[in-house]
Parts: C-alpha cells; sequence; structure tokens
C-alpha cells in the first residue's frame, strides 16, 4: 500500500497523463504569480484514501501527509490563500472504511481547510460522524443540518463559498419517494449568491454535478468559481463558462489545485494560472502528523489481530486450499515460471514497508484472504503466503487428492479477468494485459491436466 520508501520519483515523472489532464508541476517548481488577486488551492474527493497504495510506481502519490506538507509549502509561499475542498472524503464499502473514514476525519481537521462540502458519501455513518471533528462543512440545500455558506476574508479579498447537493441522489428520496432530506431550491441559491455578491464576496460553489447538469440546473450566472464533479485522478484545466471559472478537481487525494487568479476592475475573473500539483514520495511526510499516522496503524494491526484470532478460533476444519508447493510436484515447469515472478514474494513487499497487518492490502498478496480456509496470518498459514497458483485456478486440494481427476474451481478460467482481480486502477493504473501476462505466461493446459 505505502511503499513511497522504495519507489523513485524519477519513475513517476516517466509516466504519461490521460489527454486533457492538467500537467503536473513539482512542489519545488510551483510559481507564484505576483500580481494574482487571490490563490485558491483546492480538491475533491478524498474517496476514503488515508495513504496512497504503493503497489505501483504511478499510483504512489498524495495522501494525508503529504497533503499536509503540500498544504504547509504553499501557505509559506501565498499566506493569504484560500483552502477549499468539494469533500467526497470517506467511503463505505468494506467494514474496514469506517475505521480508517474516522482518521480522515481527524487527518483533515489538521489539515486547515476553510471549507468543505458536504458529499452524499460523507453521510454514510450519519451526520455526527462527521461533525464531531469541527470541520468546515456546508450544504447550502441541507441548511437545517450543516452551514449554508462560509465565508472567508484575506488581504482583502473575501469569498463565499456554498455546496449544493445533488437532489436526484438522495437516498432518503430513493426509499421513500414523497420524502426529501435536501431541498431543491434553487431560487434560494440564487438569492443568497446574489446576497453575497451584493456584500463584495466572490462566490464558489462546490456540487457533484457534471458541468452540463450544472449549466441546466444551477443559477451559474451568479457563481465565480464552481466546482464540478470530480475526474478520476487528474484534475482537469480551468474553463470559462461565461463569468463562471469551472474547476475539475482529481479524486483519491493524489494532487492538489493550485489557482491564482486575477481580477478586472469590475471585480471579475479575468484571468489565471493553474498548477496540479503532484506528490510523490519526494514530498516528505509532515512530522506532526506522525503520532496520528501511528495511532491509524496500531488501530488497524489491532482490528486484523482481533479478526485472525476469531478465524483460528472458528476455522478447525481442512483448508480446501494446498498451496504451491503440492502444486510443483506435477506442475514442475510452471512453478519454475512463478518463482521467478514478482508474485512469489508478494507477502514480503508488504512486511518491508510495515503494511502485512492492513486487510485492503493484504488480500491481493496471499491465499483466500477472509476466505475459508484461506490465508489467516503468517503463523497459522505460511503456506499461503503471497499470490500463487489458487489465487487464480481456485483451491486445489480436490483436484490434489484425485491426481488430477477433479478439475479446479476455475478450470475455465480467463487467463485477463483473474489479473484484473487485484490489477484494478486504483492499484494498478498502467496495467496492461498483454504487456503482464508474459512475465507469469505459463500453458493453461498444462494446470488443467486430468489423469486419464
Amino acid at each position: 500500500m505505502l511503499f513511497k520508501r522504495i519507489l523513485s520519483f524519477a519513475s513517476l515523472l516517466a509516466v504519461s497523463l490521460s489527454a486533457g489532464a492538467a500537467s503536473l508541476t513539482k512542489l519545488e517548481d510551483v510559481k507564484i504569480d505576483e500580481r494574482a488577486s487571490f490563490t485558491l488551492a483546492y480538491s475533491g474527493n478524498q474517496d476514503g484514501e488515508l495513504e496512497p497504495c504503493g503497489c505501483s510506481v504511478e499510483g504512489n502519490s498524495g495522501g494525508i501527509l503529504r497533503q499536509s506538507t503540500t498544504l504547509k509549502a504553499l501557505r509559506a509561499k501565498t499566506p493569504q490563500m484560500f483552502t477549499v475542498s468539494s469533500g467526497g472524503l470517506i467511503t463505505s464499502m468494506v467494514a474496514q472504511d469506517r475505521l480508517t473514514a474516522e482518521h480522515i476525519l481527524k487527518g483533515y481537521a489538521h489539515l486547515g481547510y476553510d471549507a468543505i462540502g458536504v458529499q452524499w458519501q460523507d453521510l454514510a455513518y450519519g451526520d455526527a460522524f462527521v461533525t464531531g471533528d469541527d470541520l468546515p462543512w456546508l450544504a447550502s440545500n441541507m441548511s437545517d443540518r450543516f452551514a449554508a455558506q462560509r465565508v472567508i476574508e484575506r488581504d482583502g479579498i473575501k469569498l463565499a463559498v456554498f455546496s449544493w447537493l445533488d437532489p436526484k441522489d438522495d437516498p432518503v428520496t430513493a426509499m421513500q419517494p414523497d420524502q426529501h432530506s435536501v431541498k431543491n431550491d434553487t431560487a434560494a441559491l440564487k438569492k443568497a449568491l446574489e446576497s453575497a455578491r451584493k456584500n463584495g464576496a466572490l462566490t464558489v460553489l462546490t456540487t457533484t454535478l457534471s458541468l452540463k447538469r450544472a449549466q441546466a440546473e444551477l443559477p451559474l450566472a451568479g457563481i465565480d468559481v464552481l466546482f464540478m464533479r470530480s475526474a478520476y485522478e487528474e484534475y482537469g484545466e480551468p474553463r470559462l463558462v461565461g463569468e463562471t471559472l469551472v474547476l475539475e478537481p482529481g479524486s483519491r487525494g493524489m494532487r492538489l489545485g493550485y489557482l491564482q487568479v486575477r481580477l478586472n476592475k469590475a471585480g471579475r475573473i479575468d484571468s489565471w494560472t493553474h498548477q496540479a500539483i503532484s506528490m510523490p514520495p519526494s514530498v516528505v511526510d509532515d512530522g506532526a502528523l506522525s503520532a496520528w499516522y501511528t495511532t491509524y496503524n496500531d488501530a488497524v494491526r489491532t482490528s486484523y489481530e482481533q479478526k485472525v484470532a476469531l478465524r483460528k478460533a472458528r476455522e478447525t476444519g481442512q483448508s480446501p486450499f494446498v498451496g504451491e508447493a503440492t502444486c510443483q510436484s506435477c506442475h514442475q515447469a510452471e512453478h519454475k515460471t512463478w518463482q521467478g515472478s514478482l508474485h512469489s514474494n508478494a507477502f514480503y513487499q508488504l512486511e518491508r514497508v510495515n503494511k502485512a497487518f492492513d486487510p485492503s492490502c493484504i488480500k491481493c498478496h496471499v491465499v483466500g484472504f477472509e476466505t475459508e480456509g484461506g490465508f489467516i496470518d503468517p503463523e497459522s498459514t505460511p503456506q499461503l503466503m503471497n499470490v500463487q497458483c489458487e489465487n487464480c485456478h481456485g483451491a486445489g486440494r480436490a483436484h490434489a487428492e484425485s491426481a488430477g481427476r477433479e478439475p479446479l474451481a476455475h478450470s475455465s478460467w480467463q487467463p485477463q479477468k483473474m489479473c484484473q482481480q487485484c490489477h484494478v486502477p486504483k492499484h494498478s493504473p498502467s496495467f496492461k494485459f498483454d504487456a503482464y501476462w508474459p512475465r507469469i505466461q505459463h500453458s493453461p493446459a498444462a494446470m488443467q491436466t486430468t489423469a486419464p
């Protein structure tokens, strides 16, 4: 997961960016526009990523520790800088996400954002869960539960920040069509925007709407800066739509946007410079967050050890998995190919970076994690460490004990489909089957042979 000690910045720079994405800037190369009227550092959709996944060079960017270092450096360059996040800090896909979410919120409290828009995913564990760390949340169409706007003034510039929750994604309405937990009152939003401008503020609105929907549904004419729905990882280049500057943050906390704006005589946006700041391993962790990070890892480790103890007590039967040593007895050539691959020491990679207790990492580095008879820990199931034959071909005990007569669970397996169980964009963004497969390629027929 966090492989930042072993991956090089030079390798990261070699990665090509997707078409249309903002070009990356190294922190030390950030340029300051001395004539800018105001500066804004911004982000969106942390998406439950407390730290980067280091399984790949290009994915090892960002994380709260590096964000803190970067924001401190930017504030030193431009002390009057504003900071806004469009929200989406947490996620709730698996059980561990709640623990991670708790620590993300505490980490963000340290980052010192001026305003954070509420997204539906932030409410997965209820309002009380996100309000306990005194973060500057706002939701303009849920003002009975969060602030409707936040006004920040620095160096003679005033920003009024609003946030719009998409009523069409309201989970309450999905369950009870006649009930709404948010208001779809764009007239009230328009009035609030006009009032903010009359009071001398520039208006900023964050939302998860696409630009097309924002143009159709929101009073765009009253918005100076619009945060549209986040793109996947990469920041988009800002664009002017009418008099509204549209920003497209990237997701997963991998980068930070740095915007410097010049205003015209009428106080509207005239021009800007924009930099998407990279946060690779060369950006050191903020030491002020060391205790916070240690607490997080300790909590993950404790949770894992508790689950290990429960599984050891519960699992008493024979495992359907046998491990690579058993497979080797009949499939020696294939085993030799495996031994020469990175799969054969996948678990040791986690141990080297102190992540061999994190379930979100372990699952793709061992056999059968969190399945009956699968990997538990190195002490009780050492034969199931690393990525082995049974990750792709399925549990092999019945196959081995029948001398090959019993077909493997995945006897009709498709190599590409199997690889993509773990080689997903989040963990392996540069994965291309045609390039990766030759590194582990062996004869599928040999693995499916049954005795006559």
